[in-house]
């Protein structure tokens, strides 16, 4: 099997868009404040009800990866239709620096994770990673949710399909 079959056969799963977010520890007590760090994932599930367990699927030695090696607390932001400029904006290859992605963002802090959370998501998650498994290329990080809000219950999802950003229906 060829990179491209798999690829064309995995492209016809539709799946949700969130935006995993993360705040970068301030290492120097003198320095500013650490960087938001953010990234558009499609590989994204519910993993347990008891104990609240979601997953998510970071490239191997990403910038995301690396982060969440370091500090174990982040948040996932779901998407609604209307955000899909900014999954968008976060999926980029040699993007812009995180500080200016967020920049005209409107979003909260997390309480117990101080990642950013997107006003307008339908729902907004706040984790701790309890377990990363390198997977291939990938490292699967399973992380116990500590809070569940819905800012924006009513709209719709973005769905990612057959490798474009759409809605439903």
């Amino acid at each position: 099997m060829s990179d491209e079959e798999f690829k064309a056969a995995l492209s016809r799963l539709a799946a949700g868009v969130v935006l995993v977010t993360a705040h970068e520890p301030q290492t120097d007590p003198d320095a500013p404040r650490g960087e938001d760090a953010g990234m558009t994932a499609t590989a994204f599930l519910s993993v347990s009800l008891d104990p609240p367990l979601v997953m998510v699927s970071l490239r191997s030695g990403s910038r995301m990866d690396d982060l969440l090696d370091e500090q174990p607390l982040w948040g996932v932001s779901l998407l609604a239709r209307e955000q899909r400029h900014i999954a968008g904006r976060f999926a980029m290859r040699g993007r812009v620096s995180d500080r200016l992605l967020f920049e005209d963002l409107p979003y909260r802090r997390g309480e117990h994770t101080d990642a950013p959370l997107l006003n307008g998501a339908l729902a907004t998650l706040e984790c701790r990673t309890e377990q990363r498994v390198e997977a291939g290329d990938h490292t699967l990080v399973i992380g116990r949710v500590l809070s569940a809000n819905l800012p924006s219950g009513d709209g719709e999802p973005l769905v990612y399909f057959k490798g474009k950003y759409r809605a439903l229906g």
